[in-house]
């Protein structure tokens, strides 16, 4: 947030808003814009809506929306909402006045089609307008991948993960750099930042497989998940053990994008 540099009239889309607590941070830092968290879940943005509700936060709200689909969502628009009415554009008369920014943290690496949540930031941006982006990046968690891959693959576990999807998408700047001027962005910045992420001991690191790799944990039966989420950190573990202080660490990876709409 501290690289939006915020001068307090902007609008904003945050686009993976979940629970909404950072959409309400940033809609606290622009009193005189508005913030638009939008989240494939309705069930985050059911929570959203009832925890910062337009009485608490009147230049906030939130909408159901695919990232990938931007574009086409009717009510992805800047303004305030007033109770049950929403003021589209920066004033009644201005429908459809596009974002100043659009922000975007720990989210897209859910999303399989990184293209089509461009093109949508496209059509909503204006120009000059900022796309701010902190997701995992290519390398993110590999050491967690090492471990959990031969472990799917023994017989007691192999059946549950046949078909299984690819869940997380990783990518490198490359790919952002040649896919954002097609787009109509410039790039001021597109990097992979590293981040050692730790926990408190094996059960610390056990508790974050379990909340965290729920593509992969919940295929598995629940009444011998937990052994499964023991193998896997066992086999980190042996890998990569406790420091001195008991903290296991994961190198993570993160994609940061500063990119400006032409």
């Amino acid at each position: 947030m501290a690289t939006l540099n915020l001068r307090g009239d902007e609008h904003v889309l945050d686009v993976g808003c979940g629970d909404g607590k950072v959409s309400a941070e940033i809609a606290r830092a622009v009193p005189r814009g508005s913030v638009v968290g939008v989240d494939a879940s309705p069930q985050m943005i059911k929570f959203a809506r009832k925890a910062f509700p337009p009485s608490l936060i009147p230049n906030l709200r939130f909408e159901k929306c695919d990232a990938r689909k931007i574009a086409g969502s009717a009510g992805i628009r800047a303004g305030k909402s007033t109770g049950t009415t929403q003021l589209a554009g920066r004033d009644a008369g201005a429908p459809g006045a596009p974002f100043d920014i659009v922000f975007s943290n720990a989210a897209l690496h859910w999303v399989d089609d990184h293209r089509a949540f461009l093109r949508g930031v496209a059509a909503c941006l204006r120009s000059g307008g900022r796309l701010m982006v902190s997701c995992g990046g290519k390398g993110n968690a590999q050491d967690v991948f090492v471990a959990l891959r031969p472990e799917m693959r023994l017989k007691r576990w192999r059946g549950f993960f046949r078909k299984l999807e690819k869940p997380y998408f990783f990518h490198s700047p490359d790919n952002y750099e040649k896919w954002l001027p097609r787009f109509g962005f410039k790039t001021p910045g597109v990097r992979l930042a590293p981040k050692d992420a730790t926990y408190d001991g094996r059960d610390g690191f056990a508790a974050w497989l379990r909340t965290t790799w729920l593509p992969y944990v919940q295929r598995v039966p629940e009444n011998v998940r937990e052994d499964f989420i023991a193998a896997v950190t066992d086999r980190y573990l042996t890998r990569h053990p406790p420091d001195a202080d008991g903290r296991v660490h994961v190198r993570m990876v993160r994609l940061e994008i500063d990119a400006v709409r032409l």
